[in-house]
């Protein structure tokens, strides 16, 4: 009834709206409340009910309240299913048709999320549900998560409630770039009290569940935890990393045939499937020298001890969602965002901030350092045949479209909604294909509009009926796939592929044709023998490219990555930072790569104990800092691990000064010279610095906050009076773009 507004409330009568209501679900007794746990860079074959020897009981268990798919697919790369996942739609078609990264210029390479395709979030919202996101996003412009924002494309802008996590493809899991809601913040803790991001991430969950339950507990949720696990840096707890050394000493061959044997045992794929040969640049292990065997199996440790860790993380937020009554409504989805990772290369690291700016990270250095891996003054990653074992029995990696780089694992369970219990389903679905199959089992139609704009339609098909049905058609419309110009199209069972070499003409890839229905591994070429069908679908590729933004295909790794910086900062050569302010994103920071600049500090020192940070940006891997310790100023430029470091020849006079550094680049060496109230105090020449990449770790004033770039213990706090701090860049930037892009693809 409405409301009747009166001369007095006599003569009045109120009225108060009827909010929205949980929907009713397929069971008609409530819609259920939706767990997303998105992993990152695991391969098809790595949780143990897939066939890995790697520990995951918590995954196994969930998958044995309901059902693991074996014909999920994403997009080969993290921006781009993540924008699929969370949007129903292709990822060109919204705008993120490659990474967060960058803006080609083109409108479906624009790195973030168009407003016309609203997000799951943005969808649930008008029926009740709260909506959490927690870790992983970067489906923002890197450029855009900086103090200014803007934050229209940030989790709060797309329908979360609350946020809890990082902005970018990676971060450092002892010493993260934090925000919580639109702010950067500081992690609770740190290595050496035990911190660890992924345990920080399931705390922050179980709260919020907690504060949901506590405050309306009627209300149905949202919950989409992003671990930043199994993505480089591989950190995790020492004791967890040597535990594996003796489960892969016999090498990723022996490896690969043990998992596609528990594969065929439990039905993930079919008994007569074969292991394709073994990808390119991946040597026999019995022909590797037995220090290499020592260093690649710990390598490999450090990433399985990553992914247990998380297990054991996930355990306790399913055993709270249990307590608090929560589990048996719950849809919970565990899922990987597209397949191994191919960027530690033919001989894995230890380091990878040193290969990035071309400092050789030369095999008995990475051997010596065999007991740092996982820590924290490490950024490891495996090497190729660990990532081809992980996507066993697949072909090629992540960024590629065969089936290793876009073929994943997908568990779902719902104790009260589904019947299955630790059943298969092998039908064909994509990424895309998430958002309409929860809107369906939480029994809502997609909006026509979303804070007023006109919505894209869904472009992905419910896969919902496979849930209790497994004899459900797959979906019959074609899928196509594109990354960095390889290409592939699904349709009908069959699949045709393309890989691309970067810089070849695209019409001269070599397109191959498999039956995927009777070919799981992609093994049996039948172009040749069926040149019609494959004729017929690479039109029908080029067909999907047109009407979903594909076009046009571009391998150029190197201009978009190093144009995107330059279109960024335009002609700005001078930032200057307050006191007080920090927290400055990478991708926003100065661009001090390979030119000349000049950095100020305008401070009071107040005698000779004054000291502490005045500017770093970076973190123990990799970075440079400007500082005063012992009274003296230093800099210290911290090149993936190797430290070139300049101190000033006379102490620091107490007053107001101006402390500096002038940085000179000169035929590809470093010149660094200190300076004290403009006058040259000492510095060095150094023959190799930031070539293509600083850190994943921001920049920071007047403090080193997390993982200290020198040798100092982190804040590191100034303890004089800092005003403020300028830095001007020269015009003389000589940036390796193409060792710039290889640094860049890494940290997706």
């Amino acid at each position: 009834m409405a409301a009747k507004i009166g001369r007095t409330v006599d003569e009045s009568r109120p009225y108060w709206p009827e909010g929205p209501r949980r929907p009713p679900g397929p069971d008609g007794r409530g819609a259920p409340n939706i767990l997303v746990v998105l992993f990152d860079d695991v391969g098809f074959s790595d949780f143990g009910c897939y066939g890995s020897p790697i520990s995951t009981p918590t995954i196994d268990a969930i998958a044995g309240r309901g059902l693991r798919y074996t014909g999920f697919h994403t997009t080969a790369m993290c921006s781009t299913t993540r924008a699929a996942l969370l949007t129903g739609r292709n990822h060109h078609s919204v705008g993120v048709g490659c990474l967060a990264n960058f803006d080609s210029g083109y409108p479906g390479y624009r790195g973030k999320i168009a407003r016309e395709a609203g997000t799951l979030a943005e969808m649930l919202r008008p029926h009740g549900y709260r909506n959490y996101m927690l870790g992983k996003w970067h489906v923002t412009p890197l450029t855009e998560s900086g103090a200014t924002g803007p934050f229209d494309g940030w989790p709060l802008g797309r329908g979360f409630d609350r946020y809890y996590g990082f902005m970018d493809a990676e971060t450092d899991q002892y010493a993260p770039e934090l925000v919580r809601d639109n702010t950067p913040v500081d992690p609770p803790g740190t290595f050496a009290t035990g911190y660890h991001l992924t345990a920080d991430l399931v705390d922050q969950g179980i709260r919020y569940i907690a504060d949901h339950v506590a405050d309306k507990a009627e209300a149905p949720w949202l919950a989409w935890l992003a671990f930043g696990a199994c993505h480089a840096p591989h950190q995790a707890p020492f004791d967890l990393i040597r535990k594996y050394d003796a489960l892969f000493a016999e090498g990723w061959d022996v490896e690969r045939d043990r998992r596609l044997a528990r594969q065929k045992e439990t039905g993930i794929v079919p008994k007569d499937t074969r292991l394709p040969p073994r990808n390119d640049l991946v040597r026999p292990w019995a022909e590797l020298p037995e220090g290499e065997r020592r260093l690649y199996t710990r390598l490999q440790a450090a990433y399985a001890a990553m992914l247990e860790h998380a297990d054991q993380q996930l355990a306790r937020l399913v055993a709270f969602l249990d307590q608090a009554g929560q589990l048996d409504n719950t849809m919970i989805v565990v899922m990987s965002d597209n397949g191994a990772s191919q960027e530690g290369g033919p001989f894995g690291m230890v380091n990878a901030m040193g290969p990035y700016n071309l400092r050789r990270e030369p095999i008995e250095e990475k051997i010596a350092r065999i007991d740092d891996i996982g820590g924290p003054d490490t950024h490891s990653n495996f090497p190729l045949g660990w990532a081809m074992a992980a996507n066993t029995p697949l072909r090629r990696y992540k960024q590629n479209t065969h089936g290793g780089g876009i073929r994943d694992p997908l568990v779902v369970s719902w104790p009260r909604g589904l019947s299955a219990r630790g059943e298969l389903r092998h039908q064909f679905c994509h990424a895309s294909d998430l958002v309409p199959t929860l809107l369906e089992v939480v029994g809502i139609e997609p909006p026509s509009t979303i804070n007023g704009i006109a919505q894209m339609p869904i472009e992905g098909t419910s896969f919902a009926p496979t849930l209790e049905n497994p004899a459900a058609p797959a979906k019959s419309s074609p899928q196509y796939f594109e990354m960095f110009g390889h290409r592939g199209l699904w349709q009908g069972g069959w699949k045709a592929v393309a890989y691309h070499p970067p810089g070849k003409a695209f019409e001269q890839d070599q397109w191959e044709l498999f039956h995927l229905d009777e070919d799981f591994s992609e093994t049996n070429d039948l172009a040749n023998a069926e040149p019609e069908r494959l004729k017929a679908m690479v039109a029908e590729w080029w067909r999907q490219a047109e009407t979903h933004q594909v076009l046009p295909l571009d391998d150029r790794f190197a201009p978009r990555f190093a144009d995107n910086a330059k279109r960024f900062h335009g002609p700005r050569n001078r930032f200057v930072f307050h006191a007080g302010m920090g927290h400055v994103p990478t991708d926003v920071a100065p661009d001090v790569r390979s030119r000349t600049y000049t950095i100020e500090a305008d401070v009071r020192i107040d005698g000779a104990t004054t000291e502490g940070v005045l500017i770093a940006h970076g973190d123990m891997t990799c970075g440079y800092s400007l500082y005063l310790k012992d009274n003296r100023l230093t800099y210290d430029m911290n090149v993936g691990g190797v430290h070139h470091i300049a101190v000033s020849d006379r102490p620091v006079p107490a007053g107001n000064r101006r402390l500096g550094l002038r940085m000179r680049r000169n035929k590809g060496r470093n010149i660094a010279t200190l300076l004290i109230d403009g006058e040259p105090a000492g510095g060095f020449d150094a023959e190799l610095g930031f070539i293509s990449f600083i850190s994943w770790s921001g920049l920071d004033i007047g403090r080193d906050r997390g993982s200290p770039v020198s040798h100092y213990d982190a804040p590191f706090a100034f303890t004089g009076k800092l005003r403020k701090v300028t830095v001007v860049l020269d015009d003389d930037q000589a940036l390796d773009n193409a060792a710039a892009a290889s640094a860049a693809l890494a940290r997706e």
